[in-house]
């Protein structure tokens, strides 16, 4: 099915046609329609272009509002007033609010349209380390990425989804020289080839191999010289330690997708591009950046400068690409990676959701880009910037002995408590099982976490506050949660009467209000999408859960029984409702529970 156009959009095309009417040379000029407090919509744009074209303001505004239908046989607006200056207030009838929104219930997208201009984004989301454990500071990339990526794709975008692992590194001559010496350190208590390997037993694996590694590293200084002369192998390609480094990376990939699954999230293997995916791509970078005098040997090294980038002692900060002693550092591996998404993937945007800490880094990788040409008005690349997870005391989020906050640890409880939750709302009603309690228990504490993140601007700092995440009241996921299994519940008990539209009736001004949320959905998604701003639809969502909150309590649906069509139309607004909560919930990875 066809897009649906928004009322505001056919509202704005409306006085965009007056206004090239009354006034032929503001031909194609923007009314500047917005939300009003004062009527359903305000137009502001008459009074910059009256000034442009010398003309009255208030005049101009009268005469825009003549030449528009308007009144109760009108088949959009049903009031228009001149305000102020030059403002015009729009008051859309009735039957457009309800026969727009029967359009749109009768598509399977809500009538969302696909964005005119779809390409192809790269998203850099997801990136923990090889050998090392998930901990809080890499919640956010997940659950941001996972969401950008949801609502880019319903977008009309095609997504390609890379994870950016670090999988390479001098650490690993360490690490790989320990489990020659000791080879069993990574078996198995699972018997036979087929049984399956927890991610809790292969990260207790790798962090005992870890300290164990490191122990002896510190402490022998032979055993340091065998590791070092490791990563010169790992390096040069050696086939032992090369099927040594494997077994780290897939012993580590077992716990990540572990922890992923927890997280609700699906990540798939090909989709797995860690650092080491570049490694035959990094000489030729470093050759190109250098034969086009991009970069330039400074010290040995090969660096890039930049002059608005300087250090505390005023001389410029360069990026560098190869260090003197011939490694390659983030920097070759990051600008190899942009060649590769842009020149094989044909990728016309890049997205790299990372922690802000990382500005300065990227910032020099894209500028880097742009002037070896890989890069420009075509192609561009944005980091998404994340900032810290916080304590309740403001602080980054550490137990309580200081160390950093496992994610497992941090998801099983949030899953705990939201169970709690869930099985002391029963206790009253008794409508679940005890499956049902547990597997709600789990939606509801994982959609907690992932929402707490997803509501807060990406670029600001957010406390970690379990109680205030899973509370049953304000701005949190389990209140929209509950408001769609309350729409679920009503829906299921109206009887023989169905959801159905009555254009013909009068609305309630509840009806209405919550209505014209709903006509929103697409415009905010298409925002959302452009603006990299997940937390608008979290925004847009808590706000539609209100207004269903108000219509509810205003508007009778089942019970007291209304009259028969007025009943219909109400359960046609709950029906649509709970359809757009449920698919905005998704685009935010968050489930929505038919029964709490």
């Amino acid at each position: 099915m066809a897009s649906v156009p928004s009322l505001a959009s056919s509202v704005n095309q409306r006085v965009a046609d007056a206004l090239a009417s009354a006034l032929p040379e503001a031909g194609g000029a923007d009314p500047l329609l917005r939300r009003s407090d004062r009527a359903d919509f305000q137009a502001n744009g008459i009074l910059a272009l009256a000034k442009k074209a010398k003309a009255n303001p208030r005049e101009l505004a009268t005469t825009v509002v003549g030449s528009i239908p308007a009144g109760s046989d009108a088949d959009l607006i049903s009031q228009i007033e001149v305000s102020g200056p030059g403002f015009l207030n729009i008051t859309v009838s009735d039957r457009a609010i309800i026969e727009t929104l029967a359009a749109r219930a009768g598509d399977d997208r809500l009538g969302v349209p696909y964005a005119a201009n779809a390409g192809t984004t790269v998203v850099d989301y997801a990136q923990p380390n090889v050998a090392k454990e998930m901990h809080v500071g890499h919640l956010r990339s997940a659950v941001i990425g996972a969401a950008m990526v949801e609502i880019l794709e319903f977008t009309g975008e095609k997504v390609v989804r890379r994870h950016h692992i670090g999988d390479w590194g001098t650490q690993f001559g360490m690490l790989i020289q320990y489990l020659i010496e000791h080879p069993h350190e990574l078996d198995h208590k699972a018997a036979g080839a087929s049984a399956e390997v927890s991610g809790e037993e292969a990260m207790s694996n790798l962090n005992r191999l870890y300290k164990a590694s490191r122990a002896l590293f510190d402490s022998n200084e032979e055993f340091k010289t065998r590791a070092r002369a490791r990563v010169v192998d790992l390096q040069a390609g050696e086939a032992e330690t090369l099927a040594m480094w494997q077994r780290f990376v897939d012993e580590s990939k077992i716990y990540f997708y572990s922890v992923f699954d927890k997280l609700d999230m699906d990540i798939q293997d090909p989709d797995v591009v860690g650092e080491s995916g570049y490694n035959d791509m990094l000489v030729e970078t470093c050759k190109l950046l250098e034969e086009s005098g991009v970069a330039v040997r400074s010290n040995g090294a090969l660096c890039v400068f930049f002059d608005e980038y300087k250090g505390p002692d005023g001389n410029p900060t360069p990026l560098i690409v190869q260090k003197s002693d011939g490694g390659f550092g983030y920097a070759a591996t990051d600008l190899s990676a942009i060649r590769d998404r842009v020149g094989n993937l044909k990728a016309d945007s890049l997205i790299y959701v990372v922690d802000a800490r990382q500005s300065l880094h990227f910032k020099m990788v894209f500028e880097t880009a742009r002037r070896a040409g890989w890069l420009n008005d075509e192609v561009k690349a944005v980091q998404l910037a994340f900032g810290t997870v916080l304590g309740k005391d403001g602080k980054p989020f550490k137990t309580r002995e200081g160390e950093t906050v496992r994610l497992v640890d941090l998801l099983d409880e949030a899953v705990e408590r939201a169970t709690a939750v869930v099985r002391e709302k029963d206790k009253e009603r008794g409508l679940l099982t005890e499956r049902e309690i547990v597997e709600n228990g789990y939606q509801v504490g994982i959609g907690a976490v992932k929402y707490a993140d997803l509501s807060t601007s990406a670029a600001r700092d957010y406390k970690f506050d379990l109680d205030q995440m899973v509370s049953l009241t304000g701005d949190t996921s389990v209140y929209l949660q509950y408001a769609y299994a309350r729409i679920r519940s009503i829906l299921r008990n109206a009887g023989d009467r169905s959801p159905v539209a009555h254009p013909e009736l009068a609305l309630a001004p509840a009806e209405r209000a919550l209505g014209l949320h709903l006509d929103g959905f697409g415009e905010l998604i298409a925002e959302a999408a452009a603006e990299h701003a997940p937390h608008k639809l979290a925004a847009y969502l808590y706000q539609l859960a209100s207004l269903y909150t108000t219509f509810y309590t205003e508007c009778p649906v089942v019970k007291p029984e209304p009259e028969l069509v007025v009943g219909e139309n109400r359960l046609f607004l709950c029906d649509l409702t709970a359809r757009t909560l449920t698919k905005g919930m998704s685009l935010l990875g968050i489930r929505t529970p038919e029964r709490l």
